[in-house]
């Protein structure tokens, strides 16, 4: 039976997973509210991740000395907050404000809760552990963004941030009344915890994070139009996909966290970057057939979640004392790959490549962090030899 304490933790993921993914969903219906072009709209999914790599080494510095269920608690009244404020901003602005705003307790509270998570779990299972955490990431690329996304589309985008804030305060109850008060074993000072940084194992792996999971955000970014304009789909099918690419992701979060446990977080990762590489290339040849659109959306979504366990293992192993921090960074280089992917991924569709050229951007940036995470597997052998 899960823990009351990891539910709570995976209520926090559900919330954040919604405002971060359904942005995708309704980005066709937020352009067009706001009366400016799909990639331009697409800057919002970048300003997030850029809030995010913001805020996860600043809010985590800035709470270390607290213990860890009041800094979560905090976390997700700010994540509250700033999701209120971008319901309410009145032009593009100030929406590009609050929306930036909205991704600073992102990376923070995955950061603390992956270190949570950890020290709930039974020795040897702490990668499945941390994969529940995430399960509620999952849950609403499953649930939350389709059905966001239809209310977006029937309503207003605007309604649908307004109950992802609510679910933040939902959250912060569940963590109160569930989570146990734990020791913070952020034991060292404020610069001993930063040293993690002077580590040429932390840029390796921030670097592999950041370009590796760009791949999947190059591909997630642009859904909507690949599958209204690419595949033909009726608009009315893209919450159905959504719920497609959700499953996916739910189940293969879990297939991440046993991967990592059995054959260890590095070869995990290597394994997931590959086959992700290999999947958006199946999905650029057969983005045209809408049939297919359903199958490797499941499939796309399934892969591209085998890669958070591994990930946040492969830092918290690499980082004696500066666990927190670490599992943070590795939140805020997911977000570098998500504003990245989103970047790089919208420059042939402005280019007229069509909505399916972005995938190429995709097939190389995956590629690339399963080259890295390979070379980090290697230096990492030699150095135990």
């Amino acid at each position: 039976m899960v823990q009351k304490s990891l539910l709570a933790l995976a209520m926090g993921g559900l919330a954040i997973g919604m405002t971060e993914f359904t942005m995708m969903g309704v980005l066709e219906d937020f352009a067009k509210d706001l009366q400016i072009s799909i990639p331009k709209a697409g800057n919002f999914i970048s300003i997030y991740a850029i809030g995010v790599m913001v805020g996860a080494p600043t809010l985590i510095m800035a709470t270390s000395k607290y213990s860890p269920k009041k800094v979560l608690i905090f976390f997700m009244l700010l994540f509250s907050i700033f999701n209120s404020l971008f319901v309410i901003a009145p032009s593009y602005s100030t929406l590009m404000i609050a929306r930036f705003m909205s991704g600073l307790p992102h990376g923070a509270f995955f950061g603390v809760g992956s270190v949570v998570a950890a020290q709930l779990a039974t020795k040897g299972k702490e990668a499945q552990a941390i994969s529940i955490m995430f399960a509620g990431l999952t849950f609403a690329n499953l649930i939350g963004v389709p059905l966001g996304t239809k209310l977006g589309q029937m309503f207003s985008w605007r309604l649908t941030f307004g109950i992802i804030s609510s679910l933040g305060l939902i959250t912060m109850l569940a963590i109160s009344l569930w989570v146990p008060a734990l020791k913070n074993e952020n034991k060292g000072s404020l610069l001993e915890q930063l040293s993690f940084f002077k580590k040429w194992e932390a840029w390796i792996l921030i670097v592999m994070i950041s370009i590796g999971t760009s791949g999947l955000f190059a591909w997630i970014s642009y859904i909507s139009p690949l599958m209204t304009d690419v595949a033909q789909l009726p608009k009315t099918q893209v919450p159905v996909i959504m719920i497609l690419v959700g499953l996916g992701m739910f189940i293969g979060n879990f297939i991440g966290g046993k991967l990592a446990d059995t054959v260890s977080p590095n070869k995990a990762a290597i394994i997931s970057f590959s086959t992700m590489a290999a999947c958006l290339v199946v999905v650029y040849f057969t983005s045209h057939l809408s049939s297919f659109a359903y199958v490797m959306s499941f499939v796309t979504g399934l892969i591209a979640f085998t890669i958070g366990s591994p990930i946040q293992m492969m830092l918290i192993n690499n980082a004696k004392g500066s666990e927190t921090l670490a599992a943070a960074a590795g939140q805020a280089s997911f977000n570098i790959g998500n504003a990245l992917g989103a970047y790089l991924g919208g420059i042939p569709i402005a280019m007229g490549l069509g909505f399916n050229s972005q995938l190429w951007v995709g097939f190389v940036m995956a590629a690339v962090g399963a080259v890295i995470a390979f070379i980090f597997l290697q230096l990492k052998s030699r150095r135990l030899s």
